[in-house]
Parts: C-alpha cells; structure tokens; sequence
C-alpha cells in the first residue's frame, strides 16, 4: 500500500506501512458488546408498558450515542493512525479531526530497539523505539509484526549492498 503518495519524493518508496494492532481495539468491541446487551435488555424491560415505542426510541439513541462514542470513534482513531517506512524515512500520522506527524530521516536514526511482552508477543505486536538525533526516544506502541519492522528498518537504516532484501523499487537496481 503506497502511503501517502503525495508525501513522498522522487526518488522515495514505501517499504513498510502499518496500522496499529487490532488489540487496540478489543475495548470498543467490548463496549460495542456491552452497550448492545444492555439495549436489548432495558428494550426487553420496556416492552411491559404502554409508553414502551417511546422508550425503545430513547434506548436506541442513547445506545447510537454511545456505540458511536466508544466503538467508532477509536475505530475511526485505529483507520487513521498509520506508521510508514520508507527508503528515505520513518513516517507517523495520527489523528482524525487535528492531525499529528512525525518523519525522522534514515541518516538521523542511531538506533532502533523493540519491545513486548508476554501478551503482545501472544499477539504479534509490540513498541517500536527509535533513537535519534533527538533528545529523547520516540516509542511507537503497538506496532504489528514488531520483529520484522525492526529488521526491516535495520536494514534500511544501515543500507547494506550486500544484503539481499532490499524492498521497492530498489529491488533489481544495479544488479
């Protein structure tokens, strides 16, 4: 996936684009659940009186506030968070209404490091921590596939000719 065509330069491809892991959206599917459940039930408790249609209507838009709130919202939050390695930098965008980013240059990242434990290691995630010129590490939570994202961005980082993965369009280049 080619994100964000227009951000890019020249001479730039997109090596890694993900968003963050489903995890992080176990809680609005929760809450979705939840609200649901109990919906059905005051709907259900409601259903013994004459005033019952105007109750029903109550109970749904308060479950519609609230299904929207919780559920769709961090959906809408997990749909436009995206972090993008590129062959010249490292992207982050977040945001729905205001909009955060974040690019480090390759030539600017000394390190790169990652992080999970026992439940995102279950789950196949992680934090990934990049050290730059900068004066504190950038920790990027959540991250799908942490390993190989960190392979992956070793490598571009270090950029060895003889390795022979080398993502994009740089593929067959000089070869």
């Amino acid at each position: 996936m080619a994100y964000p065509d227009d951000l890019l330069g020249e001479d730039e491809h997109v090596v890694i684009h993900k968003h963050p892991h489903w995890k992080m959206l176990l809680g609005p599917v929760l809450a979705f659940l939840v609200v649901v459940a109990a919906g059905a039930f005051l709907a259900a408790l409601a259903s013994r009186y004459s005033w019952h249609q105007i109750a029903w209507i109550a109970i749904a838009v308060v479950c519609l506030l609230l299904v929207g709130r919780f559920t769709l919202g961090a959906l809408l939050r997990w749909r436009t968070t995206h972090f993008v390695v590129t062959t010249h930098r490292v992207m982050s965008r977040e945001g729905v209404f205001s909009r955060r980013g974040i690019d480090i240059p390759m030539s600017r990242i000394n390190s790169v490091e990652f992080r999970h434990g026992l439940m995102d290691r279950m789950l196949g995630c992680g934090t990934l921590v990049i050290e730059s010129a900068s004066d504190e590490p950038l920790e990027f939570h959540d991250i799908p596939r942490v390993e190989r994202v960190h392979s992956l961005l070793y490598r571009e980082v270090n950029d060895d000719p003889d390795d022979d993965f080398h993502p994009g369009a740089r593929r067959g280049a000089g070869r």
